[in-house]
């Protein structure tokens, strides 16, 4: 049950304070948003799942290393974190060619990317979180040249850490989102990895089993979360 102050309400979950200064605790919603906002709706117990396998992808990323946030998962839908300043360079992973990156550059969905694809997006609302060059990133002072390169090479630990996890479940990791944040000096992966951060395929059908069936109105959106859920977390 939440106690403390709401400091912050994103798009799909609210923060708040806690006891410990150090902490903050997470609230997972069942809002569903897309295309900046401009498309709403609501996904039955979303935050439930997203929770779950957040938690259960956040242990095994510490168990392999990488350091993250994650603190505790205290009820279905609140996870304890750390506090953390977030870095305000959103990052994606690229395995498989969907999505903008098939519009923007007309490249075929579905096709390998070999060896992944990182690119950067400027965490703004306002600017619908527009797509940036290393150069912007310095030009907005979002983050320093070495906090760059660390965030490249977390991300990218990460992705040989979830390809092979997602495999082993019959699931192709095409592409997924990580936020970074600060803690006491030290860069850390923060928000969540869920359906609504990453695109899934089947393996063998190459069926959506993410966020993407929500944006294109493919329906059977709970039945897909909640098999991400049972392959994920058993």
């Amino acid at each position: 049950m939440t106690t403390g102050t709401m400091i912050y309400e994103g798009k799909a979950k609210r923060i708040f304070t806690t006891g410990n200064p150090d902490q903050v605790l997470q609230y997972f919603k069942d809002d569903a948003t897309a295309f900046n906002a401009q498309k709403r709706g609501t996904i039955l117990d979303k935050g439930i799942i997203n929770n779950k396998i957040s938690e259960r992808l956040f242990r095994l990323l510490e168990q392999n290393g990488v350091p993250t946030h994650f603190v505790e998962r205290q009820s279905d839908r609140e996870m304890l974190t750390k506090k953390v300043a977030i870095v305000p360079v959103e990052v994606v992973v690229r395995n498989v060619v969907a999505g903008s990156l098939a519009k923007r550059l007309g490249l075929k969905e579905g096709d390998l990317i070999q060896p992944a694809l990182i690119e950067w997006y400027y965490k703004n609302d306002a600017l619908g979180d527009p797509l940036i060059a290393d150069e912007h990133v310095r030009l907005l002072k979002l983050a320093t040249p070495e906090q760059l390169v660390e965030i490249k090479r977390l991300a990218l630990k990460v992705n040989s850490l979830l390809q092979p996890f997602f495999l082993e479940r019959r699931m192709i990791l095409v592409d997924f989102k990580l936020e970074f944040g600060m803690h006491n000096g030290q860069l850390i992966l923060a928000d969540e990895i869920s359906p609504d951060t990453c695109r899934f395929w089947d393996q063998t059908t190459k069926e959506s089993m993410d966020k993407d069936r929500f944006r294109k109105d493919l329906g059977k959106i709970e039945e897909a979360y909640q098999e991400v859920l049972r392959r994920v977390c058993g």
